[in-house]
């Protein structure tokens, strides 16, 4: 490809990037120096942002529960996934149809498909869940102001929302799988657990690599869904990073857009911690495939 041709592909794309991605992070490190209010220019005032950041419980409150919501749906959405897409690709004609109907969950918008799967555990719209656990139980769970209920309630909306892409991905990783590797497994004797586990998985891990890198992000992220399933998150020990981030920031008519900025670029480092084993990982392998 000329160097032209190059150019005109690329540049749009670039100042796209740049106009969205660059220039906002650059603004927003240079605001977590400052003492901003919205609409006035900022006076620089050191580490003083982070350190009041630093010292706010409510952050590490807010890091326990995030970590905590992406460790368990992490882990739960890559054995899910792999279970469900593994039964997906012995289907034949069912298998598109069933697709279709599992991917409404994640095609709908976050804040809509959370609002509807709120109305499960409220007693105001019915509450399905509600209703079978007390005629089973007697008991009456109150899943929008206790701690743990309502992180079982989040947990489950998440992995509901994010399972159906991850399947997906991984249906796609075992269409790939040649089918020579599962005849050899079965001339030499290993059962269908050992197959899974010493064949098919390690021929597929980039496929689990992707899946297991898109779905932390994603979970590192959690905002919107959190409006309506946990209205009392600060309270509860049940906020994100990001809500974290967006109430300090603009409360109060945004008078401390300085510390929000201080904490979004801690939630920045956190993130890309949190990814560097995977981003790491799936360099090697491009690596070694050029």
């Amino acid at each position: 490809m000329r160097r032209r041709e190059f150019a005109l592909l690329m540049g749009p794309s670039l100042l796209v990037m740049l106009g969205l991605l660059v220039v906002p992070l650059v603004r927003t490190i240079q605001w977590s120096f400052q003492k901003v209010e919205y609409g006035s220019p900022g006076d620089f005032i050191g580490l003083s942002n982070y350190a009041q950041a630093m010292s706010d419980p409510r952050l590490g409150r807010a890091v326990f529960f995030t970590l905590l919501l992406t460790v368990i749906v992490t882990a739960t959405i890559l054995v899910l996934g792999y279970l469900i897409a593994t039964g997906m690709n012995g289907l034949g004609k069912l298998r598109p149809y069933i697709l279709g109907a599992m991917l409404v969950a994640y095609v709908l918008p976050n804040i809509v498909g959370a609002v509807s799967f709120s109305w499960l555990f409220d007693q105001n719209f019915g509450g399905a869940v509600n209703y079978v656990i007390q005629a089973l139980t007697g008991q009456n769970i109150l899943w929008f102001t206790e701690t743990w209920p309502n992180r079982i309630m989040v947990i489950a909306h998440t992995v509901w929302h994010l399972l159906p892409f991850s399947m997906l991905m991984i249906l796609a990783g075992l269409q790939g799988v040649p089918k020579e590797l599962r005849e050899a497994a079965l001339i030499d004797g290993a059962s269908g657990r050992k197959t899974h586990l010493y064949v098919i998985i390690p021929t597929i891990r980039g496929v689990l690599g992707f899946v297991c890198l898109i779905t932390i992000m994603d979970v590192l992220r959690t905002f919107d869904n959190l409006i309506p399933l946990s209205p009392q998150a600060d309270a509860i020990g049940n906020e994100s990073i990001m809500l974290y981030v967006f109430d300090t920031a603009f409360r109060d008519g945004s008078a401390q857009l300085g510390l929000g900025s201080a904490i979004n670029v801690l939630a920045i480092l956190l993130i890309l911690v949190c990814l560097f084993p995977f981003i790491r990982g799936l360099l090697k392998e491009a690596k070694a495939k050029a």
